[in-house]
């Protein structure tokens, strides 16, 4: 595939891009490189290659997820700067 003027305009404009003079040419070639390695890319034979799914083959061991209260609700008011029976009093932050 052949990077022309009218193609660089094309891509520019679904990238809402502006490219011109020597940006226009350092895009032509940028692109025509980048083209010229996909083409060997597709050189590569990989018939019988099956798909890469995982890049490993390690296995993810998840933990139990065991629900449990460390501490509680008095223990953790009891170091609050400012509480109000059950729960913590913070200062407002949304102004209506």
């Amino acid at each position: 595939m052949e990077v022309n003027d009218e193609l660089v305009d094309k891509v520019a404009e679904l990238a809402r891009l502006e490219f011109k003079g020597s940006d226009k040419e350092a895009i032509k070639t940028d692109m025509q490189r980048i083209l010229n390695f996909v083409e060997k890319l597709n050189e590569v034979d990989t018939d019988g290659v099956e798909p890469l799914i995982y890049m490993t083959d390690e296995h993810l061991e998840l933990r139990v997820d065991d629900a449990y209260n460390p501490i509680s609700q008095e223990e953790a008011l009891k170091n609050a700067p400012v509480k109000d029976s059950d729960y913590f009093k913070v200062p407002k932050v949304l102004n209506k």
